[in-house]
């Protein structure tokens, strides 16, 4: 690429041009913040420019040495990556040095010769911070041999578009990608950052690599830094190249993108769009989608604008570094106006409800999927999407699903279908990194089991696709499923999100589901819960209870089992063990309990219980979920103790 200094940036121009969608819009301005380490104020890039026809991509050249500077440094504590990544409060990333360390160690613990020559991908959600820490990692990135980086405009790229760009762009020639983001978490100075690698192949660096870095990161004594390469403006789409002497080979380069080109041209790979548009043009239809002031926004005015969704149902959707001073996690509590909006909280003004409701997340590859005043359970919305495989295009091209994958957590309402279809269900640990084993097994000598669907309760849900859980993904199934009901409806007769939940659930019988996370608990306190409940199930197992002889406890439930969830993959034969603690009931229900790994200060409490009620029963199908749960819920709250012991008397959030 350093030979041919243009190159045509349109390969996805024909079929954008087709979705009506123009290039080079503007996605969102993000500022540097201010700060002494990797957020001060982004310098504009110094040099030449080479102007360009159109159609083809801009180069600006600076003339600038490529010495590397090599910066001692000491460890700082705690830089253990949890189930996505490195998080903590911006505050601790702004530490001199801090987000150079955990780089640097990233870099080293790669195979030799990864990076030397390599294109890497490097942005963000936009969250605060964002664009300054591209910069510090391209310089880091140049030290390390990377021939070019790309960077979406503005330094943003969502968490399924990184994938994506790794996996697709020039024939996937990325050796990986640094994504910069919290996910659902708050972002601001006093909220938190998030770093994580995502390998070759677009999906999360698996946990040899990330306990590799760890180890790395406690011993570390020097970073290395091309410190006088200047900050490159990540507003201006090109080749930014740089150059030890004018009209000299390029030594390092950073491609700024379009950070939506990729993914759009994938989404319409899958999706007829042409469909979709039919659907949307209903006039008893609508959609209204939040993107809750992430990266989300600019994927969904590309992709709901071409198909014909009005501006203002597109809320939400200018990035924010601090996400409009929210909580940009898609859920009921901090969705709140879009559940409003939906009719879930009563009736909205303005008259009916929208037909379909979604939401995505700060990095978009979270989803809610709500109707006219009805909620989808993400597990409810994962089997929906199973069931209806035949409906979505591109699955259809390739034969059908051939495997189904859920979290642990995750209720047992994909299983079945995966039953009654009869494709292999895997139950992983959480962690969207378990899945993608699972769908390159065939490049590891195992079986073909792509095209495969998977999700997590936690509002994940993807395919094989990418590696990656994809929150637009998800709504453009919801849409198609929809549009799959409707192609023969007389007009004011529309089938929408509830009925189609219903019609699954008199088909494959109801898992009533509920999640209550209590955010931030005392770490002690947390693991005192863990501990209290494994003592439990010693207890259980010593005095003989088990399947054949369960312990009977309050409002007549059988315990049957206690354990702890622990994983083989069957691809790589690696084990993953204390995922969570699992009481199991005679009648199929059942109460988890784990910590969750995706915060940045303290512990996350989450108790899941889950219920099946088998078809037949409409009455007991379409009851209440809070009512259907209580006796259970009631029961779990007592055996965990996690009122008395983290001083809680409700939970943060309740999906």
């Amino acid at each position: 690429f350093v030979t041919g200094m243009k190159r045509c940036c349109c390969r996805a121009a024909p079929l954008l041009a087709l979705l009506g969608i123009a290039r080079g819009r503007p996605v969102g301005s993000m500022r540097g913040g201010g700060g002494t380490s990797f957020l001060s104020n982004m310098c504009r890039l110094r040099g030449g420019q080479h102007g360009a026809a159109a159609g083809e991509t801009q180069i600006f050249e600076t003339v600038v040495s490529s010495e590397v500077t090599r910066v001692a440094t000491s460890p700082f504590e705690g830089q253990k990556p949890g189930t996505s990544g490195l998080r903590k409060k911006t505050s601790v990333f702004l530490q001199p040095g801090y987000l150079e360390n955990f780089i640097q160690s990233l870099f080293d613990s790669l195979p030799d010769g990864e990076l030397r020559g390599a294109t890497l991908v490097v942005s963000g959600d936009g969250r605060y911070g964002n664009a300054a820490a591209v910069q510090i990692i391209c310089k880091m990135a140049a030290a390390h041999g990377v021939a070019r980086v790309w960077v979406g405009r503005d330094g943003l790229l969502s968490t399924p578009a990184a994938s994506c760009v790794i996996r697709e762009r020039e024939g996937g020639v990325a050796c990986g990608g640094v994504i910069l983001s919290a996910s659902h978490n708050p972002g601001g100075p006093d909220a938190d950052f998030g770093i994580k690698y995502n390998v070759r192949n677009g999906g999360p660096a698996l946990e040899s690599l990330t306990e590799e870095v760890y180890e790395r990161s406690t011993q570390i004594r020097e970073y290395a830094i091309v410190a006088g390469l200047p900050d490159v403006d990540l507003s201006l789409e090109g080749r930014h190249v740089f150059v030890d002497e004018k009209g000299g080979a390029p030594h390092f380069e950073v491609e700024v993108i379009d950070p939506t080109e990729d993914y759009v041209a994938l989404m319409a790979s899958l999706f007829d769009f042409d469909a979709l548009r039919s659907l949307l043009r209903r006039p008893d239809m609508s959609l209204v989608f939040d993107g809750m002031h992430g990266v989300a926004g600019p994927y969904a005015r590309a992709i709901f604008g071409a198909l014909g969704v009005a501006d203002e149902a597109l809320l939400n959707c200018i990035p924010s570094e601090d996400f409009g001073g929210g909580h940009p996690d898609p859920n009921l509590t901090y969705a709140a106006a879009l559940a409003k909006l939906m009719g879930l909280t009563g009736q909205p003004a303005g008259g009916e409800p929208p037909v379909l409701g979604a939401a995505a997340d700060g990095d978009a590859d979270r989803n809610m999927i709500v109707g006219r005043r009805f909620f989808v359970t993400p597990s409810d919305s994962l089997a929906v999407i199973a069931a209806h495989a035949h409906a979505l295009p591109w699955l259809a091209r390739q034969g059908g699903l051939r495997a189904l994958a859920r979290s642990m957590p995750t209720s047992g309402a994909v299983d079945r279908v995966a039953e009654e279809l009869g494709l292999p269900l895997f139950e992983t640990p959480t962690g969207w990194k378990y899945f993608g084993n699972l769908m390159d097994s065939h490049l590891l000598g195992g079986a073909d089991l792509s095209p495969l669907l998977c999700g997590e309760e936690s509002f994940g849900t993807g395919s094989s696709h990418i590696r990656e859980k994809d929150g637009l993904w998800a709504v453009l199934c919801w849409a198609s499923i929809l549009a799959h009901h409707n192609v023969d409806t007389p007009e004011g007769q529309l089938v929408g999100v509830e009925e189609v939940v219903t019609q699954h659930w008199r088909r494959f019988g109801r898992n009533f589901y509920t999640r209550y996370d209590y955010e931030n608990v005392d770490a002690a306190a947390a693991e005192e819960i863990v501990e209290r409940l494994r003592a439990m199930g010693s207890s259980f197992r010593g005095a003989g209870y088990g399947p054949s002889e369960p312990q009977l406890l309050q409002d007549g439930f059988a315990l049957a089992t206690i354990d702890e969830f622990s994983y083989r993959d069957p691809v790589d034969s690696s084990t993953t063990s204390q995922q969570g603690v699992r009481l199991l009931f005679a009648d199929g229900s059942r109460i988890v309990l784990r910590l969750s790994g995706t915060g940045s200060v303290g512990a996350t409490v989450r108790i899941y219980i889950e219920r099946y009620q088998p078809p037949g029963d409409e009455y007991a199908l379409l009851a209440n979920a809070t009512d259907a749960l209580r006796p259970l819920v009631d029961l779990a709250l007592h055996l965990s103790q996690v009122r008395e012991l983290t001083g809680r008397e409700a939970p943060t959030v309740i999906t």
